[in-house]
């Protein structure tokens, strides 16, 4: 399966462009809403700008309209990003430097960026941690998997699609942890684009 972890969202966003050139929110928050609940998402672009920008521009640009969770493993991890309903792998942008060792650790509601064995490989696909999974924060001989935000509200939708069912996908890359009925993120929405803190 590209991009598990070697241990390898009908999406639309109501905010504006973020050119490249503009500078990115401090704490850009954001909405997701799924067919199984909603919940909210802040990222950190004072730790992992490369990584956040690379997210938000993927956002903006509607690539994951339709992409289902391909990967749910109980007490571990539940990821998503990059096959469509059809489960299909959609076409990315070049890979983004790790940016792993910025303090960020793999804790529960962290959200991270998937990646293959290559440190630097990471394109579209993230996973949201459902338990403390401190193997997967980076080592003085290794590189880790890059930590860019964490949920603010609704944890409780993650616990609900972590343990939902799953078992062999439609295809052979994807031979296990497939939910059953599809999990599809059906919109996302920038809650602070014009870099305004958000009020709960």
């Amino acid at each position: 399966m590209r991009k598990l972890f070697p241990i390898t969202l009908l999406l639309s966003l109501v905010a504006g462009p973020l050119p490249a050139q503009d500078p990115l929110p401090t704490y850009p928050r954001l909405l997701i809403e799924t067919n199984s609940g909603d919940f909210e998402v802040e990222l950190y672009s004072n730790k992992a700008p490369l990584t956040v920008r690379n997210f938000l521009e993927y956002v903006d640009s509607g690539f994951y309209s339709g992409t289902v969770f391909h990967r749910l493993v109980p007490g571990f991890v539940a990821q998503t990003g990059g096959y469509d309903t059809d489960y299909k792998l959609k076409p990315t942008r070049k890979s983004i430097p790790n940016e792993s060792g910025n303090g960020l650790s793999n804790r529960r509601g962290f959200i991270a960026m998937a990646r293959t064995g290559e440190p630097h490989s990471a394109d579209s696909q993230f996973y949201i941690n459902l338990a403390d999974n401190l193997s997967l924060d980076p080592r003085p001989t290794r590189w880790g998997y890059t930590v860019f935000g964490r949920i603010v509200e609704g944890m409780e939708v993650i616990d609900k699609i972590g343990y939902v069912a799953t078992g062999r996908g439609p295809i052979p890359e994807l031979s296990k942890d497939v939910p059953v009925e599809a999990i599809i993120i059906e919109k996302i929405t920038l809650l602070n684009p014009n870099n305004e803190p958000v009020v709960d």
